[in-house]
């Protein structure tokens, strides 16, 4: 195996590349070294479990289409324990196997057959969001009213008393809505900001990760009074200076 020169090292990153067939595991890997990330393989959904457990990867590239465990129940078991950055392979590029995938707890997807740079974008794209800001200026919890707190040191949100974990790319949306409090954010801005300039086009990951955070923050998520949707614009949380 090559070495890969130290100021192309992605500060020592490792990427588990999960899927039944050898061959695509060696491409992407062959790839993913060249941009100089550490390599870890699965070739099932049991192993990838455990090698969550394990090797403790930093972001995970999941093939759907796997014999016994695919790639949806694989990343269902997942999210029960771990918030790692997921990104699915799926040879399927219908929408409702994209958004299935998304709601399960995908952090994003890429549809076979796909570019090296299209791949390599994509893990620089969620290993960013997970490296999100982890304070707020002036005081670690934001108090938005009785009902609502938000935690930044433990990129939590607290509801009535209880703490509730938010997934990345969820925390890294709140952050920048509060950061905008009281002022419409339009779609393209939150895109950039959250996921980057090359989701420029992906407007409804948009609309599904305001929907995740409806269930988490709001008491009724259908009639939303913290995070208000601008028709055609884009989205706005309340100022929370004023009554709610």
């Amino acid at each position: 195996m090559q070495n890969i020169p130290k100021s192309k090292q992605r500060e020592g990153k490792r990427i588990l590349i999960v899927d039944d067939e050898p061959r695509v595991i060696g491409l992407i890997r062959m790839n993913l070294e060249l941009e100089g990330y550490q390599v870890i393989e699965a070739h099932n959904g049991l192993e990838a479990l455990d090698a969550v457990r394990t090797k403790l990867p930093d972001a995970i590239l999941l093939d759907v289409m796997m014999p016994n465990l695919d790639g949806f129940e694989t990343l269902r078991m997942l999210r029960e324990f771990s918030n790692i950055p997921v990104i699915m392979l799926t040879a399927k590029g219908e929408e409702n196997d994209r958004v299935y995938g998304l709601e399960l707890g995908a952090d994003d997807y890429v549809t076979k057959p796909f570019s090296p740079r299209e791949l390599s974008s994509r893990v620089k794209a969620v290993l960013r969001r997970a490296e999100m800001p982890s304070s707020a200026p002036g005081q670690a919890i934001l108090t938005i009213d009785d009902r609502l707190q938000v935690d930044f040191n433990r990129r939590e949100v607290i509801v009535n008393g209880k703490r509730v974990k938010l997934r990345p790319t969820e925390y890294l949306l709140l952050y920048h809505l509060i950061q905008n409090a009281g002022w419409t954010v339009p779609h393209d801005q939150l895109l950039a900001k959250v996921w980057g300039y090359e989701y420029r086009d992906e407007s409804h990951y948009v609309r599904l990760y305001v929907n995740y955070l409806r269930e988490k923050i709001e008491e009724n998520p259908s009639k939303p009074k913290y995070i208000l949707t601008e028709r055609g614009v884009g989205y706005r949380f309340v100022d929370f200076r004023e009554d709610i």
